[in-house]
């Protein structure tokens, strides 16, 4: 049987090699980020909107909420996956410190392993004899823990990721709302920002697995209760003479 780029030949739409739920966990990770873009800032140029026809105030509150938001996403992630690298890093370290120290009994623990998963004890001895053989410390990985020795995750990439996601999200319902004429900058932001919405809620969903319909509707409708709640305010802070 040929195998080509990760892909089982006689099922091609199934990955069978390298790690592809970490690669759809990076997509739905970004349709996120994507996402809280959109909401955050939205509620941000909605809110001032409905406080000020000025656009200098709408366009400076709007770039302010993309540039905190994006930096935002990008330590909260850093500091996320830097924990979570140093916790794979060092559980790698100490995998390769037991295999150092007894191979004989690291050996009996992945044969014990494979018996447990409903191989016999001679088949089982003969993989993880087989496996130890190639790469001892990849076979004990992938058995006890499910990760590859190369698969630790990089912070600077993952905080990249998650404020160009933002970034991108972001940038919709600024363009909606200073584009047009002001009397209809909020409706147009609106029905702008919800379709986008409905489109990276249906974007997750396809990527998760999940129901698309429960999905978007869950998506646009918190998406519209936070422009509503916004733009509400600066109709208060508005009519009361605050701004």
């Amino acid at each position: 049987m040929a195998f080509s780029h990760g892909v089982s030949a006689t099922h091609p739409a199934e990955p069978h090699v390298g790690n592809f739920a970490g690669r759809l966990n990076w997509l739905r990770a970004g349709v996120l980020g994507a996402n809280d873009g959109i909401v955050s800032v939205a509620a941000i140029v909605v809110g001032v909107a409905g406080a000020s026809t000025a656009t200098s105030a709408i366009a400076t509150a709007g770039i302010a909420g993309l540039v905190g938001g994006a930096i935002s996403m990008a330590l909260g992630e850093y500091v996320s996956v830097s924990s979570q690298a140093d916790s794979q890093k060092a559980l790698i370290d100490k995998e390769r410190q037991e295999l150092i120290d007894d191979p004989t009994a690291e050996l009996e623990e992945l044969t014990t392993l494979y018996e447990a998963q409903g191989l016999t004890r001679k088949t089982a001895s003969l993989v993880a004899a087989e496996l130890t053989s190639k790469n001892a410390l990849q076979a004990h990985l992938s058995l006890e823990l499910g990760i590859r020795q190369g698969d630790v995750v990089n912070p600077w990439q993952a905080a990249a990721a998650s404020a160009a996601s933002f970034t991108i999200g972001a940038i919709l319902p600024l363009v909606a709302i200073l584009l047009p004429p002001a009397p209809i900058r909020v409706p147009v932001t609106f029905i702008a920002v919800l379709l986008a919405l409905a489109v990276t809620g249906d974007l997750g969903a396809r990527i998760g697995g999940g129901s698309r319909a429960r999905a978007t509707v869950r998506v646009v409708l918190g998406g519209a209760i936070a422009l509503a709640a916004t733009f509400a305010i600066g109709l208060l802070l508005h009519t009361g003479g605050i701004t």
